[in-house]
């Protein structure tokens, strides 16, 4: 059994390792309670919030993106280890199997439902009143795959942490 790392550089890239966790966390957190604030107001039929037409303007949720920086940190980490840690760690295969459980929802589910509801709300940012009818369904495919990707992230946060 080799000693734990030490040293400057290895703790730089854990902080990244661990600021990637942070932000995707806050970005699927947010993906979630916006698409169920969509929701609640089509059932209310009111017309959607500022807010919440800028946050589906088009573009990329570079924001949600940082969830590809956890393995890429993570491999640094395994790399700077020393023999420490290894890919064949039941803790560290764990979490890199929910990382891919997660990126495939996110890329399969979530962010192609935000794309379609940021063209689906075209009409609420030109100033119309209506959407198109599918939106409801997107908002719902967005809120169920953010709140699938959040849990999983929160048990790869556990796992690495208990490091059992």
């Amino acid at each position: 059994m080799h000693h734990p790392p030490q040293g400057v550089s290895y703790d730089v890239v854990l902080l990244l390792h661990v600021g990637c966790v942070v932000v995707a966390l806050a970005a699927v957190t947010t993906s979630a309670a916006t698409a169920a604030r969509v929701r609640k107001v089509l059932v209310a039929k009111a017309i959607l919030p500022d807010s919440v037409v800028r946050y589906f303007r088009p573009g990329v949720n570079w924001a949600g993106r940082t969830v590809f920086g956890i393995p890429v940190f993570g491999f640094a980490l395994l790399a700077m280890s020393r023999g420490a840690f290894a890919l064949r760690d039941g803790w560290i295969l764990g979490g890199f199997a929910i990382f891919v459980a997660a990126a495939l929802l996110t890329e399969g589910a979530l962010w192609p439902a935000e794309r379609r509801l940021q063209r689906s709300l075209l009409p609420y940012r030109e100033g119309g009143a209506t959407a198109a009818p599918d939106v409801s369904r997107d908002a719902r495919v967005m809120e169920l795959s953010a709140g699938a990707t959040l849990v999983l992230l929160v048990a790869g946060s556990v796992l690495m942490v208990a490091q059992p």
